[in-house]
C-alpha cells in the first residue's frame, strides 16, 4: 500500500474519495445578478431625440415670452398685458401677517439670502365654509369678497385627493438669487428672484403635497411675493410683478426680464452641450392638485446692523475664518392661499437654515460617521479573525450578522440619498461613510452565509451507515457463466437480451432557463451569495423609499440585533465567543446613527425626535449584559434547570474491549492519524452478557475511576461509527464539522 493510501482525506485541499468539482468563477454570477438588479431598480430611460425637441420647444417659448415682455416694458406694441391681481388678495394676507418695512441700517437688518431649508407649522382655513370662530373674525368680509369670483362647483375637481384640512406641517426649500441691473444709469440691487418647493404634510401620513413656487424677494423689506403650483405645472414669471406693491413693481418687472434672459442663455448652453435632464415631475407619484396658490412670506427683522449682517452673510457664503457676530435665527411668517380652491394656510414661525451652514453640518457629520464606520469595520475584522475556526463559527448566530448587514444596507442607501440631495462638496464627503457602510454590508453578509454553511449540519438528521450484506448462495447463482457454458448455449444466457439488443440510455431533457438558474444558484456558493446580497439590497431599498415602514423596521432590527445570539447560546449551552470589546463597541457605533437621527432635534435631515429610540438603546445594553453573564456565569443562567440543557451526542459510549490475550490492547485505528487507539486500563470493568459469561467492556467506572474517566476519554465514536482519537477529532472539528472519512455532518464535540 502506498503512503498516500494511508493518509486521511484532506477536505481542505479537495482530496478524498468524493469526486472533485471544478471551482466556478463568481464573476459571471456577479455580472448576471448585477444586471438583474439594474433591471429591477432602474427607471425608464429618456429618448434623447424627444428630450431635445422638448428643450427646443421650451427655448422657443421663452424667446417669444421675452420678446413680448420686453416690448411691453419699453412701451411698444406687444401681445403681453400684466394681469390684474384681485384687490382683496393682499388685504386678506395682511389679516394673518404683517409685511415688513425698511429698517435703518444702523438699527437692524434682514437676511438678504433665503437660500436654504425651512420647517414650520401651518393652520388651515376653509374659506368656502367658515366655522363659528372664523365667521366672527375680522377678516370674514375679506374672505367673502375674495371668494366671489370662485366657481364653487369646480372646487372638488381642482382639489384632488389631498386632505387639505388635516395638513399641519410645512417644509420649504428655496433658492435666492440677487438680480443686479442698471436702469437710467442707476444700479438696482433690491430685488432677488426666489424659487423652490413647498411640501405640505399630514401629522401621521407619509405622503406630501408638493408645490413649486417662483417669486420676488424685496431685500429692503424682507418680503416675498410668489406664485405656487402643483409640481410639474408651469408658471409665467411675467405675472410676478402684479403681486408686489406698486412702489416695487417697476423694479420687479426689470428683474424678471433679466431673469428670463439668464434662463434662455442657460437653456441654449444645455442644448448645445447635450446635457439634458429628466423632468423629475414625470416620476413624481405624490398627490397632485390643479389649485393655483399665492405665497406671501415675511422675514423677521434682526437687531444686527446692516454692515455686520453683510459681513456675516459673506463669511457664511465664503468662509475665511474671521470672527463675526453670532448668526441670529432665520424665521419667516407667511400665508399660502388659493382663490380657485378656497384654501388659506397660516404659516407660523418657520425656522430656516442656510444652505452653506447646512453643508458644513453635513461635512462634519460625514467625518464623524466615517470614523464610526471605521471603528465598526475594525471591530468586525478582529472578531471575524477570532471566530474564524469551525468551532468559533458554530458558536455565533448568523442572524446577528445578517441583521447588522441589513442595518448597513439601510445606512448605505441613506448616505447615498443624502449625497444626491446635498449638491456640491458635501455630497463628496458623504460618499466616505456610504462606501464603508457598503463594505460592512458585504463583509457581514458573507460572514452570515459562512456561519450558515457551518451550522447547517446541526439540525440535519444523521444517517446511520447500513451494514454490508454478506454474500449468499443465491448471489453465486447469478455469477457469470463459464466460457464453456456460453459455447453450449450459443453464447447467450436464457432470459437475458443479446448485447446488441441492449436499450440505449435516454438523453436527459434539457432544462429550461429558470431551472438552470435555480440549479446554478443552489449549487454555486458564489451565485447564492450574490443573489442574497442583491435581493437584500432591493428589499431594503424599497423599504427605505416607501416612507411608511422604515422607522418601525429600523427599530425592530436594532432591538433584535443580539437577541438571536442570546437564544443560540442558551439553546446550545455554549458561550457566544464574542468579545466584550466587539459587543460594546458595535452597540455604541450602531446607536450613534440611530440616536443622532431619531434623538437629536437638530439633525441634518430634520427628522423629528422619537423618544422610543432611548428605550431601544437601553434594551440593546441589557442584551449586552445578558451576553456578558452568559460568558462568565452560565449560557442558560436565566432558564429553569429542566430547560437549560440541550441534548448532545455522546462521543464516548461504552465499547467492547479486545481479547485480553491479544498482544495489543487497542480499540482500532484512528481514522485521522491512522495510529492505534490504546485502551486505558483504568477505564476497564467487567460485565455479564446474556449468556452469563463475563465480557470485558470499556465504559464509565464508578468512584474515583469514574471521575478520572469522565475527565478525559482517549477515544471518540462519531454517529457514523468511525473511531478517532479525541485529540485528533478536536483538531479536525476546529477546521471542518464533517466526518473526514464519510463526510457526514458531525455534532459539536
Amino acid at each position: 500500500m502506498s503512503t498516500n493510501d494511508n493518509q486521511p482525506p484532506d477536505l481542505e485541499n479537495g482530496t478524498g474519495d468524493a469526486p472533485q468539482q471544478q471551482q466556478r468563477s463568481s464573476l459571471p454570477s456577479f455580472l448576471f445578478v448585477t444586471f438583474v438588479l439594474f433591471m429591477l431598480t432602474s427607471g425608464r430611460g429618456d429618448d434623447v431625440t424627444q428630450t431635445r425637441d422638448q428643450y427646443l420647444n421650451g427655448l422657443q417659448s421663452l424667446n417669444y415670452q421675452l420678446s413680448n415682455y420686453s416690448a411691453w416694458l419699453n412701451g411698444t406694441q406687444s401681445n403681453f398685458t400684466l394681469p390684474v391681481e384681485d384687490p382683496n388678495t393682499l388685504p386678506l394676507a395682511e389679516a394673518f401677517m404683517t409685511f415688513g418695512s425698511e429698517i435703518h441700517p444702523a438699527h437692524g437688518s434682514y437676511y438678504s439670502n433665503l437660500t436654504g431649508f425651512w420647517h414650520g407649522e401651518v393652520q388651515p382655513h376653509n374659506l368656502t365654509s367658515l366655522n363659528a370662530s372664523e365667521a366672527a373674525s375680522s377678516w370674514r368680509h375679506l374672505a367673502e369678497q375674495f371668494m366671489l369670483p370662485t366657481n364653487l362647483t369646480a372646487i372638488p375637481y381642482l382639489l384632488g385627493s389631498w386632505n387639505w384640512t388635516n395638513t399641519n406641517k410645512l417644509s420649504l426649500s428655496a433658492g435666492d438669487k440677487l438680480i443686479a441691473f442698471e436702469n437710467d444709469n442707476v444700479e438696482h440691487k433690491n430685488v432677488a428672484i426666489v424659487h423652490g418647493r413647498i411640501d405640505l404634510s399630514e401629522p401621521d401620513g407619509s405622503d406630501e403635497m408638493r408645490l413649486d413656487f417662483e417669486g420676488i424677494h424685496i431685500l429692503s423689506t424682507g418680503s416675498v411675493y410668489a406664485l405656487a403650483e402643483s409640481a410639474g405645472r408651469s408658471m409665467d414669471l411675467r405675472s410676478l410683478p402684479a403681486l408686489v406693491p406698486e412702489e416695487f413693481r417697476n423694479e420687479s418687472a426689470r428683474a424678471v426680464e433679466v431673469e428670463l434672459t439668464t434662463r434662455i442663455s442657460k437653456l441654449k448652453e444645455r442644448i448645445e452641450s447635450g446635457s439634458f435632464e429628466q423632468d423629475a415631475a414625470d416620476d413624481d407619484d405624490s398627490p397632485k392638485t390643479k389649485c393655483t396658490f399665492r405665497f406671501f412670506a415675511q422675514l423677521e427683522p434682526t437687531n444686527v446692523p446692516k454692515d455686520l449682517m453683510d459681513e456675516l452673510e459673506k463669511e457664511i457664503d465664503e468662509p475665511t475664518g474671521i470672527t463675526t457676530v453670532k448668526a441670529p435665527e432665520m424665521v419667516i411668517e407667511g400665508v399660502l392661499l388659493s382663490q380657485s380652491c378656497g384654501i388659506l394656510y397660516e404659516i407660523h414661525h418657520t425656522v430656516g437654515v442656510q444652505s452653506q451652514r447646512l453643508n458644513r453640518k453635513i461635512t462634519t457629520y460625514s467625518g464623524i460617521s466615517t470614523l464610526v464606520n471605521l471603528l465598526l469595520l475594525a471591530l468586525f475584522r478582529r472578531q471575524a479573525a477570532q471566530s474564524s475556526s469551525a468551532i468559533g463559527l458554530s458558536r455565533v448566530s448568523h442572524y446577528t450578522f445578517l441583521i447588522q448587514s441589513l442595518i448597513d444596507a439601510i445606512s448605505f442607501i441613506g448616505h447615498i440619498t443624502l449625497g444626491i440631495l446635498a449638491e456640491g462638496r458635501p455630497s463628496l464627503s458623504v460618499l466616505a461613510p456610504a462606501g464603508l457602510a457598503c463594505l460592512l454590508f458585504v463583509y457581514e453578509a458573507q460572514m452570515a452565509v459562512l456561519i450558515g454553511q457551518i451550522q447547517a449540519p446541526e439540525d440535519a438528521p444523521s444517517q446511520q451507515p447500513s451494514p454490508t450484506p454478506a454474500p449468499t448462495q443465491a448471489s453465486n447463482a447469478n455469477a457469470p457463466a463459464t466460457p464453456a457454458a456460453d459455447a453450449a448455449t450459443g453464447g447467450n444466457t436464457a432470459g437475458q437480451p443479446a448485447p446488441g439488443a441492449a436499450a440505449q440510455p435516454a438523453l436527459p431533457a434539457r432544462p429550461s432557463f429558470l431551472q438552470f438558474l435555480w440549479t446554478h444558484i443552489r449549487t454555486d456558493p458564489a451565485a447564492r451569495l450574490w443573489t442574497i446580497l442583491s435581493l437584500s439590497l432591493i428589499v431594503v431599498f424599497r423599504i427605505v423609499i416607501a416612507l411608511s415602514l422604515p422607522l418601525f423596521f429600523i427599530g425592530s432590527l436594532y432591538s433584535c440585533m443580539w437577541l438571536m445570539q442570546i437564544y443560540r447560546s442558551a439553546r446550545r449551552t455554549r458561550t457566544s465567543g464574542l468579545s466584550m470589546e466587539y459587543l460594546v463597541g458595535t452597540t455604541l457605533g450602531r446607536l450613534f446613527f440611530a440616536c443622532y437621527f431619531l434623538g437629536c432635534p437638530k439633525n441634518i435631515l430634520d427628522v423629528e425626535p422619537r423618544r422610543w429610540i432611548y428605550a431601544v438603546a437601553l434594551f440593546m445594553f441589557v442584551q449586552v449584559l445578558v451576553l456578558f453573564l452568559q460568558e462568565h456565569v452560565d449560557p442558560a443562567f436565566f432558564l429553569p434547570k429542566q430547560m437549560s440543557r440541550a441534548q448532545t451526542y455522546d462521543y464516548h459510549p461504552p465499547l467492547p474491549l479486545p481479547d485480553p490475550e491479544a498482544p495489543e490492547q487497542t480499540l482500532g485505528d484512528c481514522a485521522i492519524c491512522m495510529d492505534a487507539i490504546l485502551v486505558d486500563p483504568s477505564l476497564r470493568r467487567r460485565s455479564k452478557s446474556s449468556d452469563g459469561k463475563e465480557r470485558p467492556v470499556i465504559g464509565r467506572a464508578s468512584g474515583i475511576l469514574g471521575k478520572v474517566g469522565a475527565a478525559r476519554k482517549t477515544y471518540s465514536l462519531a454517529p457514523c461509527h468511525h473511531l478517532f482519537h479525541t485529540a485528533c477529532l478536536e483538531r479536525w472539528l476546529a477546521i471542518k464539522n464533517i466526518c473526514p472519512q464519510c463526510r457526514r455532518p458531525l455534532p459539536p464535540l
